[in-house]
């Protein structure tokens, strides 16, 4: 017990930055998912915004992480650490966003989008007050689902160098010849992903309770 408590402040620091890029991709990714959802219904530029999409779904994030730190400084443009496993997270996340928040979109009835119509509403008050309002109702359980997947994916910032959870199991585990570590980690990510279920399942009941 005493090594558990010996072992949990490095846990919990690395827990400190696990947290900010979970909320910090959600921060980012889920606009830029919505604003790619409609720019996907835009003649001009959907065949741009779905090529984004197959490549960001398509490939692993993993690989996406090694090619924005390790390849891109090749090309010119260098980032640190935190702003380069950042931008991979925004990026991957975004795409899949965009997809559920597409889904949600096509389930608005036309006929709703029609009498905005003919209340003169413009394009902005459509989308700000007609589908944005239902979209979030229908995407809510696959939002919070790929929600639940970033709680996991996080893990992968190890690859850059980033000190996170994860990587401070993995280096207290090496250090002390322990499993204890890792396993410390992983039920801290387990109380995590439950805390977010709960929450989830409170914020789908309340948006049911309004329906």
């Amino acid at each position: 017990m005493s090594y558990i408590f010996q072992i949990l402040p490095q846990l919990l620091d690395g827990m400190k930055l696990t947290l900010m890029v979970f909320a910090l991709t959600l921060l980012l990714s889920i606009p830029f998912g919505m604003v790619l959802a409609f720019l996907l219904r835009v003649p001009v530029v959907n065949w741009i915004v779905n090529i984004y999409v197959w490549i960001m779904r398509g490939t692993p994030l993993l690989v996406q992480l090694i090619i924005i730190f390790y390849a891109l400084p090749m090309l010119g443009p260098t980032l640190p650490r935190f702003p380069a496993a950042l931008l991979a997270f925004t990026l991957n996340y975004a795409a899949y966003f965009a997809e559920i928040f597409r889904g949600g979109i096509k389930a608005v009835p036309n006929g709703q989008l029609e009498a905005a119509k003919v209340l003169k509403f413009s394009k902005w008050q459509t989308i700000r007050y007609v589908q944005i309002p239902q979209v979030v109702k229908i995407v809510l359980p696959s939002v919070f689902n790929e929600v639940i997947n970033l709680v996991k994916d996080s893990s992968l910032i190890y690859v850059v160098g980033l000190g996170d959870l994860l990587r401070a199991g993995k280096i207290a585990m090496s250090r002390d010849v322990s499993l204890v570590p890792i396993m410390m980690a992983a039920l801290i990510y387990l109380i995590l992903i439950g805390v977010l279920t709960v929450l989830s399942k409170k914020i789908e009941a309340r948006f049911d309770y309004y329906k």
